[in-house]
């Protein structure tokens, strides 16, 4: 008769407090160990540097401790856990440090009502933070960005559904020169477009220009990310609607772009990401002006990055602080965007709203009487027919 124990299960699905234990500690002699060589032992220096020491002996002591009550499986389990979480950790670290460190910088600028309804024509290099503000560069980055999500998302989705709907040796050269553009450079861009439509065609520096510039780079992200979605709807959706008689197109505008919206969405966000940052082809294209221009096709116009540029290379501290001051509008700016194009397009096909519920209900009820009536003349039609 056996004696051996039952194996006893981890439950994976829940954290033990030993766990969290030995993460704290190995975290804390970490740390401990890092400060000891930078201030110590080492003439090393730099938060930077600081942090990804401490990371490596964090997991360094994290697996050593994990070993003492565990075999070679679980520590490479947990190890691997603790570089994922870690490296996550790390990320959110550095984007709440750029945030919290351009709010603070800026802060003395934001605090002035002025800033987000004046231009900066009377606001000298000398002038207080109570003069001067902001508002050219939203009025400019709005319309640029507007007018290039008006040219990039048609032309991007357009695209992207021809490569994922059709194929051919045309489809995969398309999708080598979408791929090659990537990772083109923005000066490119930028000096494409002035030497195209600035020079050659005539056109003045402004915001069209500059809108057109970040299309080009725009464009990429929009196809690629949209083309990726596109290939990812289940195939069966798509021939049981040309099954039941409907055209190509049809199977498109009806079952794939509403089963891909929340992809498409997201595809939009990464352009817009893509896009609304960009510098170098602004200052090409569309020039500076402290004055404010709300005519994007005539004369030159700012946007907030090539404000905040522009305006923190100051010495002055006043214009350092505008400079800040017109980042966080820009980080205000692109969350905003981010939000109205998550609720515009972060539903799933079958996620629908209350409102979207009671219109499907009501066609619902409108096919059964339509059916109804037809049931006694299409069994009158067979009645003859026999």
């Amino acid at each position: 008769m056996s004696t051996e124990t039952p194996e006893v299960r981890r439950d994976t699905r829940t954290i033990a407090s030993d766990d969290i234990l030995v993460a704290l500690g190995a975290a804390a002699a970490g740390v401990s160990i890092t400060a000891l060589i930078f201030f110590w032992l080492a003439p090393f220096s730099g938060l930077l540097g600081f942090v990804l020491v401490s990371f490596v002996m964090f997991l360094a002591l994290y697996a050593a401790l994990v070993w003492l009550d565990g075999d070679g499986p679980a520590v490479r389990d947990r190890l691997v856990g603790a570089i994922v979480h870690g490296i996550a950790a790390l990320l959110i670290m550095a984007l709440v440090f750029v945030v919290t460190f351009t709010l603070f910088k800026g802060y003395k600028a934001l605090v002035h009502l002025n800033f987000f309804t004046q231009d900066l024509t009377k606001a000298g290099p000398l002038e207080p933070l109570t003069v001067g503000g902001g508002l050219h560069a939203v009025v400019g980055t709005l319309e640029q960005i507007g007018l290039a999500l008006i040219i990039t998302v048609p032309l991007g989705l357009l695209c992207a559904l021809f490569l994922s709907e059709l194929r051919g040796g045309f489809t995969r050269f398309v999708r080598t020169i979408v791929e090659a553009m990537t990772a083109l450079p923005s000066i490119v861009a930028g000096l494409f477009i002035y030497a195209t439509v600035l020079l050659i065609l005539g056109f003045e520096k402004s915001g069209f220009a500059a809108s057109l510039a970040i299309s080009v780079m725009m464009l990429p992200i929009m196809i690629r990310a949209s083309d990726v979605v596109l290939r990812l709807v289940p195939g069966n959706l798509k021939e049981a609607s040309l099954a039941l008689g409907a055209s190509r197109w049809q199977t498109v505008r009806t079952v794939v772009l509403p089963t891909a919206r929340p992809g498409l969405a997201t595809a939009v966000i990464l352009a817009t990401a893509r896009g609304i940052g960009e510098t170098s082809p602004v200052l090409l294209t569309a020039g500076y002006s402290a004055a404010l221009n709300t005519d994007p096709f005539h004369g030159p116009q700012v946007s907030l990055p090539l404000a905040t540029f522009t305006l923190i290379k100051s010495p002055q501290p006043s214009v350092v602080a505008r400079g800040f001051g017109t980042a966080a509008l820009l980080l205000g700016l692109v969350l905003l965007l981010f939000i109205i194009a998550r609720l515009i397009g972060g539903r799933g096909p079958q996620d629908l709203s209350k409102r979207q519920q009671r219109a499907r209900t009501r066609a619902s009820a409108r096919d059964v009487t339509r059916f109804t009536k037809r049931a006694p003349r299409l069994q009158q039609e067979e009645n003859n027919s026999e």
